[in-house]
C-alpha cells in the first residue's frame, strides 16, 4: 500500500483529500498544514507519495518541494493548485514535482494521477 502526506493549509482541503484517498485504499500516514511543516514531517514518516498545495504561508509548496526532493529524489509529488498558476505549475514541474491536478477536482482524477505517478 502507498503511503502518503497530504500538504494543504486549507483543512476542508486536507479532509476531502484524506477521504478521496481513503476511499481506493491509499494510507494517509500525515498531514501538513505548510511547507516547513511538510519537510518536517516527510522527514519523520517517509512516505512515497506527496500531494502539495502550491500557495502556502510559511514556506511554499514549490520551495518545500525542492527541500524534500534534496533529501528524497525519487518521491513521488503532486502539486495541487488553483486556476491561474500555470507559471508556478512550470516552476514546480522544473523543481522535480511528478504531475499537477488543479482545484477544484474529482476524486477519479487524483486516483488517475497518482496511479500513473506510482507506475
Amino acid at each position: 500500500m502507498k503511503k502518503v502526506m497530504i500538504v494543504d493549509d486549507a483543512s476542508f482541503m486536507r479532509v476531502a483529500i484524506r477521504k478521496m484517498l481513503e476511499n481506493k485504499a491509499y494510507e494517509v500516514v500525515c498531514e501538513a498544514v505548510d511547507g516547513q511543516d511538510a519537510i518536517e514531517k516527510y522527514i519523520q514518516y517517509k512516505p512515497d507519495m506527496i500531494t502539495m498545495d502550491i500557495t502556502m504561508p510559511n514556506l511554499s509548496g514549490i520551495d518545500a518541494l525542492r527541500e524534500i526532493k534534496k533529501i528524497n529524489q525519487s518521491v513521488k509529488v503532486v502539486m495541487v493548485s488553483a486556476m491561474g498558476q500555470e507559471a508556478m505549475i512550470k516552476e514546480a514541474v522544473i523543481n522535480g514535482a511528478n504531475s499537477f491536478i488543479v482545484k477544484p477536482f474529482k476524486e477519479e482524477k487524483l486516483i488517475e494521477v497518482l496511479e500513473n505517478m506510482a507506475k
